[in-house]
């Protein structure tokens, strides 16, 4: 239960934060161009890979704040980071066709399911 509440804080933190950016996005750039999610992918990604270096490097972090930041916050904040961790991860343990697959294959398959959904929902809206 405790673990439950600490991601639960983590994602409503993060998701402040990204509507936090998104708004001062809004507010500083008037462009259709989605520059507030480009951000928050950008960012989610960096702090995902601050975050996984520091765990490897035996800096010794709770695994509650691990909860907290990781799972709860960057989850929240951005799934682009997880993402991009995993694809990083395949590479690194060299399997370099999966990696590279996992990247199209998540790309493609998601805009793709996509524009699927949105497809079926104006078939019933219509």
């Amino acid at each position: 239960m405790k673990s439950l509440l600490i991601v639960g804080f983590g994602g409503f933190l993060g998701a402040v934060s990204r509507y936090a950016i998104n708004i001062f996005m809004i507010k500083i750039v008037s462009s259709s161009f989605p520059w507030s999610t480009l951000l928050v992918n950008v960012l989610g990604s960096f702090l995902m890979g601050a975050l996984v270096e520091s765990f490897s490097q035996k800096i010794n972090f709770s695994h509650e704040l691990k909860l907290l930041l990781v799972v709860g916050f960057l989850g929240s904040f951005t799934t682009f980071s997880t993402f991009s961790l995993d694809a990083v991860s395949l590479f690194g343990r060299g399997e370099y066709l999966s990696s590279y697959l996992y990247i199209s294959l998540s790309v493609l398959l998601s805009i793709g399911s996509l524009i699927l959904a949105m497809y079926i929902m104006k078939s019933f809206i219509l």
